[in-house]
């Protein structure tokens, strides 16, 4: 049974920084590219980065150069460090490997 849990949401000022983590369980992690998603509050869930099993990172434009998706795959896990935060990048975030999703975690950007 695979397993994704995230944590590290919370509250953040706007320009603040945050780091997501995913811990994943259950699969052979390294084989895998994994996902980072998003759903605002009335809009569709989005795409946000994509870390592939080689380490290539693709980013949506919105994140491109404020995000870093990164895997530690001794540890299973892949991060997203948010910088420059904006309001706008309000959302529960989400990992995916495969097709195996976590809860959830949220993000709010706010003064």
């Amino acid at each position: 049974q695979v397993q994704l849990v995230e944590s590290g949401g919370g509250l953040v000022q706007p320009g603040g920084s945050l780091r997501l983590s995913c811990v994943v369980s259950g699969s052979t992690f390294g084989d895998n590219a994994l996902y980072w998603y998003r759903r605002a509050p009335g809009k569709e869930r989005e795409q946000v980065a994509i870390i592939t099993s080689r380490g290539t990172a693709i980013y949506t434009d919105s994140v491109r150069g404020r995000f870093t998706i990164s895997r530690d795959n001794a540890k299973n896990t892949v991060y997203l460090q948010m910088n420059s935060l904006k309001p706008e990048d309000t959302a529960v975030y989400y990992c995916r490997e495969l097709e195996f999703w976590g809860q959830g975690t949220q993000v709010t950007v706010s003064s």
